[in-house]
């Protein structure tokens, strides 16, 4: 999610901001925002096991939006625009949602 999603959007923050998806009527430079938050720090967050339950659930709201509303209207499977990548992290993320981070983490690290 990081590097094939949240960095790009990132990167490109300036051009995108006027014209990027605005599903939920807060903006485009908001949506842009909420989404390289989540996709870029939340991403890392959890990818580094540090506060990985809090950190899914933005990224968890995200796919979320983007499979439903974003990608409404496109198929499931298939060249992009699909919903396909968006279904795919929204199952990763459930599962570590629902797992835990793990015993290797730094959240296991911290509550001991």
């Amino acid at each position: 999610m990081l590097v094939g999603h949240g960095w790009p959007k990132l990167m490109s923050f300036s051009d995108r901001a006027d014209s990027f998806a605005d599903p939920l009527g807060i903006g485009s430079f908001a949506s842009l925002f909420f989404a390289v938050l989540a996709e870029t720090l939340l991403a890392l967050f959890v990818t580094l096991g540090i506060f990985t339950r809090a950190s899914l659930i933005p990224l968890i709201f995200t796919m979320v939006v983007a499979a439903f509303l974003v990608h409404g209207g496109d198929p499931v499977f298939g060249k992009p625009p699909s919903k396909e990548m968006a279904l795919l992290f929204l199952a990763g993320y459930a599962s570590l949602m629902i797992s835990g981070a793990g015993r290797y983490s730094l959240d296991k690290l911290l509550h001991k």
